[in-house]
């Protein structure tokens, strides 16, 4: 019960304090995100590292505002279908084939090898996920799905990126509960950068929540086969790689620090709702996201989890300034 108990303190806190941040999350509009120069600048100095400011008042939703909601589709797609295949072995065809818009369906993405628990959770995500690519088509208009890469290979790779060596065997996104898990805290959670409306903040929120919390409590767990390495170190580098990745300093911390004052107040080494000073929430501009989703550190140049890029306005649009 209070590991139960604890799990809700967790979602209710991070839903919490998502829901306060909406407003000075909401991403730049499409013009400026898609500013020169093509080269990231270092961290605070690239203005694609920052939000602009919020509007003051209730005011309609502006082009620019849909544009952005819809470049969420690219992260959507991809988490959609790497949950439902890694819990049931089928993606979004399978449940809806209109959602798709005619674009391909993923590679390499397969059922994963997953505990009763993990494949519970990861299944609701997946649905959920569903549900707000739905719920942005149908109010904002979309797009088609973005050729997506779920293959072993690249989780691999991003893995060997971010522990700075050659795993051996390499790393098997679908082959247990935790790899999977590690697979899924790659994915960014980005969608509370700009949001359709609160309840789709709320639901974004609890899933990271989620996985955090379903990470923490294995974080002093061995990594199998990758002896001395655990479920802690993993988190914490891959936070790492996706901090250079996005290229914007430190907006990223693992489910456990290895200095308190990293914690919350500088008082915990638990880090279960990752979150800056103060315990405010990190946002991140289109830019910072498709850096991660690339891998390449660079909008401008695809590959990664979305080989031929992102689609919409704001990812395309980027490709212009290649």
């Amino acid at each position: 019960m209070a590991a139960r108990a604890r799990r809700a303190v967790a979602v209710a806190v991070a839903v919490l304090h998502l829901l306060l941040l909406t407003a000075s999350q909401l991403a730049a509009p499409a013009l400026s995100a898609m500013a020169p120069p093509a080269a990231p600048l270092p961290g605070s100095a690239d203005p694609r590292c920052h939000a602009s400011p919020p509007r003051r008042g209730a005011v309609a939703v502006y082009p620019s505002d849909m544009a952005h909601i819809q470049f969420l589709l690219n992260a959507k797609f991809v988490e959609a279908e790497w949950f439902l295949h890694g819990a049931l072995g089928r993606g979004i065809d399978f449940i809806d084939g209109a959602l798709s818009g005619g674009g391909p369906p993923p590679t390499g993405a397969r059922k994963a090898t997953l505990d009763f628990r993990a494949t519970e959770v990861a299944a609701e995500l997946g649905y959920q996920e569903v549900g707000h690519i739905r719920a942005i088509t149908q109010s904002m208009g979309g797009f088609p799905r973005p050729a997506i890469d779920l293959s072993d290979a690249v989780f691999a790779a991003v893995m060997d990126d971010a522990m700075a060596t050659r795993l051996d065997p390499p790393f098997d996104p679908y082959a247990s509960s935790v790899n999977f898990l590690l697979a899924s805290y790659i994915l960014p959670h980005i969608t509370a950068s700009a949001a359709l409306q609160a309840s789709m903040l709320a639901v974004e929120a609890g899933q990271d929540a989620v996985i955090r919390m379903m990470l923490y409590e294995r974080a002093d767990e061995v990594v199998a086969p990758y002896k001395g390495r655990t479920v802690a170190e993993f988190t914490r580098r891959i936070s790492e790689w996706r901090n250079a990745a996005s290229r914007c300093g430190a907006k990223d911390e693992g489910v456990k620090v290895l200095d308190r004052r990293q914690g919350a107040e500088r008082r915990t080494v638990s880090n279960i709702l990752g979150a800056g000073d103060d315990s405010l929430g990190f946002a991140r501009t289109p830019a910072e996201v498709l850096r991660i989703l690339y891998g390449s550190g660079n909008e401008q140049v695809p590959g990664g989890f979305l080989p031929r890029g992102g689609n919409g306005t704001i990812a395309r649009g980027f490709f212009q300034l290649a």
